[in-house]
């Protein structure tokens, strides 16, 4: 049965980050085409209308009981930062950003690239827009009022080349690969010092993604030689300028990779979000000193039942209270399918609400 609450969501939130057990778990997605479809826009909105996005994006999670997090997406950079060419999502099953025209066709213009402006370059403006507005407030529901986007660096890279050549490259042309990873690790790195300068490190949670490292592109081996230095350095340097946690979304079939990514430090603690495809305990046992997120697979919320919905969260939700490490945090497995039924998002809060409270 459900319960009135102890703790508004921040305060369940700021408990985890203290090591501390809050009074029920806590949900926090990632649902951005979703929340522009409910607030009565379409998709692209989420990338292209940064202040209709951040209303859509508040108006969800207090209509839902979410963990709110003003978060504007970055899918496909580096692409447009570098000098490429993206499209914004259209139609009715159109989910994300595409690139149409990658930075870099060559071997030669791979190792010509030029480091753009970080404040100025592709969707960067747009994201600053977007968090100068979500920083001006923070409500009881978000213990974050300001993102930092510094993506992962094999995802980033290969937005640059795309991911055929870098693969390629990676295989015959280390050299340049590396080189590719390198300007994409270095643009991060002063992108970050460019967000502490205009927001802080009080409020801001960076964020970043590593769908192409997953294990149906990459290699354990090449992930260890080819996405764990870069990352570990970004992580490394965000916590040496003042950030406290990091998010980190371990994203696809990582299994293999998992022994790798527990060598990357994602704060004290951090959140590791996973994909449907790695289970919460076997997480748990990668990251002990950890905050683990996730798993419940998209594509049921989007095609099932609200039973079925309802019971998988339930399920998904008493599990992760039994997880040994610091803490658990209930999400989908990645982004929220747009299209989700409405009743199918209930079904998820009714299911927290009802199993979810720790002193059960």
């Amino acid at each position: 049965m459900s319960r009135k609450n102890a703790m508004t969501n921040r305060q369940r939130m700021e408990a985890l980050l203290k090591r501390e057990k809050p009074d029920r778990v806590p949900h926090l997605p990632i649902a951005f085409g979703f929340c522009t479809v409910y607030a009565g826009g379409a998709v692209g909105d989420a990338y292209a209308k940064p202040e209709f996005f951040l209303e859509a994006e508040r108006k969800a999670a207090r209509d839902f009981d979410w963990v709110s997090y003003p978060m504007i997406p970055g899918n496909t950079c580096l692409a447009s930062e570098f000098g490429g060419d993206i499209k914004y999502p259209i139609g009715e099953y159109a989910q994300a950003p595409m690139v149409t025209r990658f930075p870099v066709d060559t071997e030669e213009e791979a190792m010509n690239l030029k480091m753009p402006d970080v404040l100025k370059a592709g969707t960067v403006p747009s994201r600053i827009k977007f968090c100068d507005l979500s920083s001006k407030d923070q409500f009881d529901n978000e213990p974050f009022n300001t993102m930092m986007w510094v993506g992962g660096p094999f995802t980033n890279a290969s937005c640059i080349t795309g991911v055929e050549r870098m693969t390629k490259w990676m295989l015959k042309k280390k050299d340049v690969a590396n080189h590719v990873l390198r300007m994409a690790t270095d643009y991060y790195i002063e992108h970050a010092k460019k967000w502490k300068e205009r927001y802080g490190v009080e409020n801001v949670l960076p964020y970043f993604g590593e769908p192409s490292a997953s294990n149906q592109i990459i290699s354990p081996k090449q992930f260890e030689e080819f996405t764990l230095p870069y990352l570990k350095e970004i992580t490394e340097t965000l916590m040496q300028m003042g950030y406290k946690h990091i998010y980190g979304h371990v994203c696809g079939e990582q299994n293999a990779n998992l022994v790798h990514w527990a060598k990357i430090p994602f704060g004290d603690p951090g959140i590791v979000s996973i994909g449907h495809e790695v289970e919460i305990e076997t997480a748990a046992e990668y990251f002990p000193n950890d905050i683990i997120m996730g798993n419940l697979e998209p594509a049921i919320i989007q095609t099932a039942t609200r039973d079925k919905v309802y019971q998988a969260t339930a399920d998904l939700v008493k599990r992760g209270k039994k997880l040994k490490c610091a803490g658990f945090i209930f999400s989908e497995g990645c982004e929220l399918p747009p299209l989700s039924p409405i009743e199918n998002i209930q079904a998820m809060t009714d299911a927290i609400n009802d199993f979810g409270w720790y002193d059960d």
